[in-house]
């Protein structure tokens, strides 16, 4: 049956973001799957919390720890968290996808790895760990389903869902043991604390399998081979495959130690160790020990029949006896043996004389990846050696800055002379800065923050067309690309800057107010010795951010207007005058421009179609007689 077909989210889209393709794995806590994130056309892998699962604040709670975790470290050997949200009973991650298959299934396929290439696996691994150990995260489940590897060899480590911060609460639940069972430390199992100690316990262990094709303690039960992980330690690897060399057993039995004390104490110290081991054996190493292993049993030819006389060897102790051509024949092998391992060690003594005194070879440190690329030049030309840079790419994984990768690669053997070239990040692949015009600040930060970018500096500026406290737009501009790494700076519109009037006639203040698109109140009051009609106050005051139709008021001082009859004098009011000033409304809301002229005394007039805004406009300026008319033509 295909289940991927029966899937009920396959074909479904999440958040409104994330299209359903295809199912991947199913796990105990969750099913993941291949999906297309729809706003930034990328593959990406969802993984769904069991709907059982979703009602249980316990395991949403470690769920979403994981994202936590996960997101906070930025290794190239950890798998990325990009998201967490929820969608009615669906609480899902968003991850990298990494095509490829997992540490599980190339062991299925191989049976196990040689030691150098076992090593050469654990290193990448160690690196990752190592990272989350450096965050004060531990893993607490570390195994090679947990070991991704893709198509072109990189190796990632992936699942943090039981990752803790090490400071936090050693256990997940009272009682329960977090963790699988086959690469528990004898802490986990009896008192289930973790530390960084406990994860380089399992990674002893998965060298182990990977050299062996197995786990160091079987059972019947899973309390059985926890019980082994407590009171049985963890056998040599060359006890199972003969030829492995002591210092790679030290490596497991060092790992694995019943005392963390004497354990590494962390990943990074593990992988130092790892490094300087995979530095001392030769490239072909692997090879030397399969055929090691395939000459340890030999089927001999049967001894001739008959012919011999036959006498007990007392040497045999009561064996099979020995004849005296066997004895022979035994003691001129014996010699051709010797002579052939003298042989060979003088090989091999030769070789290792010429290694440690020829001081050819250094191999290149696998924590230089992640690292800032001066940091890194530094600690290889501090080690005598020759370091070059290559022109920076982006890369999603690895910070601007920082090294993506070396060549030779990180962990190889270079002779010395030979140079090492470090390729740096130039951060993120670059988007599209989204548009975020006329957004309050907070929505545009939430909208930027949204599509991976972060907000810079944010700066003010007034302006005629956007309100007030609203976005006027983005450096760089919207639509352009720019990597997330760097930030997006922000400019904050603070509206319309409010004229100083005080002063001025009170008409053709009120006018160029009105053309503002303000909405203007009008004050009079008598005040000696100031000009009459003239501008004495204004509100808000001169410098002050506005916004089309906010409320300001002028105060115009009022006029004497006497007219003498006889013993009567009759005053007369400011609506006695002829013209007043026309306020251009050009390039304006048509009935924003209608209000501004109604309200200055004028007949409006609006011709044309096809549009809002005021195109042409007569008269456009000067003075015209109050209640006279005013033509605007609207266009588009």
């Amino acid at each position: 049956m295909d289940t991927t077909v029966a899937d009920p989210l396959v074909g479904r889209v999440l958040d409104g973001r994330y299209r359903i393709e295809s199912r991947v794995a199913r796990g105990g806590m969750a099913t993941v799957y291949v999906a297309r994130d729809i706003r930034l056309d990328r593959i990406v892998a969802i993984k769904v919390m069991h709907a059982a699962l979703a009602s249980d604040e316990d395991f949403v709670a470690r769920f979403i720890g994981e994202a936590k975790a996960a997101a906070a470290l930025s290794h190239p050997n950890v798998v990325a968290v990009y998201d967490q949200r929820t969608d009615g009973e669906h609480v899902f991650l968003v991850m990298e996808y990494v095509p490829g298959q997992t540490l599980r299934d190339t062991l299925t396929t191989l049976g196990r790895l040689g030691p150098r290439a076992a090593l050469e696996t654990m290193q990448p691994v160690l690196a990752a760990l190592g990272a989350a150990h450096r965050a004060g995260l531990v893993h607490r489940d570390v195994k090679p389903e947990n070991v991704l590897i893709t198509e072109d060899g990189q190796v990632k480590v992936a699942d943090f869902g039981l990752a803790r911060a090490e400071t936090a609460s050693k256990m997940t639940k009272t009682g329960v043991i977090i963790g699988t069972v086959g690469y528990l430390s004898p802490e986990q199992v009896l008192s289930g604390n973790a530390d960084a100690r406990s994860d380089v316990y399992a990674a002893g262990v998965m060298l182990f399998e990977l050299m062996t094709g197995h786990l160091p303690h079987g059972g019947d039960t899973p309390l059985a081979v926890a019980y082994k992980h407590v009171n049985e330690t963890v056998p040599p690897p060359s006890s199972v495959v003969p030829g492995i060399p002591p210092q790679v057993d030290a490596l497991v039995t060092d790992g694995t130690n019943h005392d963390p004390a004497l354990r590494p104490v962390d990943a990074n110290q593990y992988q130092t160790e790892v490094v300087e081991v995979l530095g001392g054996l030769p490239r072909d190493f692997d090879r030397r020990v399969e055929e090691a292993s395939r000459g340890t049993t030999r089927v001999l030819p049967a001894p001739p029949a008959g012919g011999h006389t036959s006498v007990l060897d007392p040497d045999t102790h009561g064996q099979a006896p020995r004849t005296r051509t066997d004895r022979a024949i035994g003691a001129l092998t014996g010699r051709y043996v010797l002579v052939a391992l003298g042989v060979i060690a003088a090989l091999i003594l030769g070789w290792a004389v010429w290694y440690q005194t020829s001081g050819q070879y250094e191999h290149v440190p696998q924590s230089i990846i992640g690292m800032n690329v001066d940091d890194a030049r530094d600690q290889l030309e501090s080690a005598g050696l020759d370091v070059r840079t290559a022109d920076a790419v982006y890369d999603d994984r690895v910070h601007k800055g920082d090294v993506i990768k070396t060549d030779p690669p990180a962990g190889a053997r270079i002779a010395q002379g030979e140079p090492v070239t470090l390729t740096p990040s130039k951060g993120i692949t670059p988007r599209k800065i989204p548009d975020v015009k006329g957004k309050a600040l907070p929505e545009a930060k939430r909208l930027l923050e949204e599509e991976g970018f972060r907000v810079g500096r944010t700066s003010t500026t007034p302006s005629q067309t956007v309100d007030k406290d609203k976005v006027i737009g983005t450096d760089p501009k919207a639509g352009q690309k720019q990597s997330p790494d760097d930030p997006v700076a922000v400019i904050v519109s603070t509206g319309m800057s409010m004229p100083g009037l005080v002063g001025e006639n009170g008409d053709a203040a009120a006018n160029r107010l009105r053309s503002m698109g303000l909405d203007v109140k009008v004050k009079k009051r008598k005040v000696d010795g100031k000009e009459p009609n003239s501008v004495i106050e204004q509100s808000p005051a001169e410098g002050t951010g506005v916004s089309r139709g906010d409320e300001v008021t002028i105060v115009v001082n009022k006029r004497d207007c006497l007219v003498d009859a006889g013993p009567f004098q009759f005053g007369c009011d400011d609506g006695s005058e002829q013209n007043v000033p026309v306020p251009d409304m050009t390039n304006r809301r048509v009935n924003d421009a209608r209000k501004a002229l109604e309200d200055s005394g004028f007949v409006v007039n609006v011709t044309g179609f096809g549009g809002n805004i005021v195109r042409f406009q007569s008269p456009s300026s000067g003075e015209a007689p109050r209640g006279s008319t005013v033509t605007i033509v609207r266009g588009p």
